[in-house]
């Protein structure tokens, strides 16, 4: 594994792994923090494994798979990054965004949710996603609906953007003919872990994660992905809650 120094405009020269190596850890990362939360869910639930794939939109499974995952996930990115010999601050890109950022992606994330809604109603599809009810009302039934939340607005995004606009982006946009190339890949990587929705869902995720990737390079900053991310995700279990509460 090869580490190099990649220098971003507005911090000092990092330490980085080289491409493959930033790939190979982030396949590593994701594949335990995966084997992690789904051997503790299957020694949890011991003599029920057909049950937990029968139901695996079942509140508590996502609860503790958001909950379990992504931390390991983040822990094992922590250790790449020291062994680097890096700092995480620079190396993740967490620092706090300008005002002029904020107002700017909080603006623009408005306008994409709003057409993507809108595109959506007219073509006749689902504002709100078999995954998002099911996951909701069982999670609402079995007494788990405050973790999940919890779990889905606050844990994933933070484990994600670590992940995709930290680790990822720093050790793939390395130059500026790199960044868009790397904004595109990172996206699509993203959109296709989420296979819990169909075709529509995907492809506003991918629309997502070109404009937090645009944002990331704008603001070097992951604090700000993190929470336009946050914000995406409170805003589709908004949606989830009114669906559920008004029309179901």
């Amino acid at each position: 594994m090869r580490i190099v120094a990649n220098v971003n405009e507005n911090i000092a020269a990092v330490n980085r792994w080289g491409y493959w190596a930033t790939a190979a850890w982030a396949v590593v990362a994701f594949l335990v923090g995966q084997f992690a939360a789904l051997a503790t869910i299957v020694l949890w639930r011991s003599g029920q494994l057909y049950a937990v794939l029968d139901t695996p939109y079942d509140g508590i499974l996502v609860t503790l798979f958001i909950l379990i995952s992504n931390p390991v996930s983040v822990a094992i990115l922590w250790l790449a990054v020291r062994f680097a010999k890096s700092n995480a601050v620079d190396y993740l890109a967490l620092h706090w965004p300008n005002k002029r950022d904020v107002v700017i992606g909080l603006v623009v994330l408005v306008g994409i949710i709003a057409l993507s809604d809108a595109l959506l109603y007219l073509s006749g599809h689902a504002l709100v996603t078999t995954f998002q009810t099911q996951s909701y009302s069982t999670a609402l039934a079995e007494g788990w609906l405050p973790p999940m939340l919890f779990a889905a607005i606050i844990v994933a995004p933070a484990g994600e953007e670590i992940m995709f606009r930290g680790f990822l982006f720093g050790g793939f946009a390395r130059s500026e003919r790199a960044v868009w190339p790397a904004i595109v890949v990172i996206s699509l990587l993203w959109a296709g872990l989420h296979i819990q929705y169909d075709w529509t869902g995907i492809l506003q995720i991918f629309v997502i994660g070109l404009f937090l990737g645009w944002m990331r390079q704008r603001s070097n900053s992951t604090l700000l992905t993190f929470l336009l991310h946050t914000l995406f995700n409170l805003e589709g279990t908004f949606e989830t809650v009114v669906q559920m509460r008004f029309f179901s």
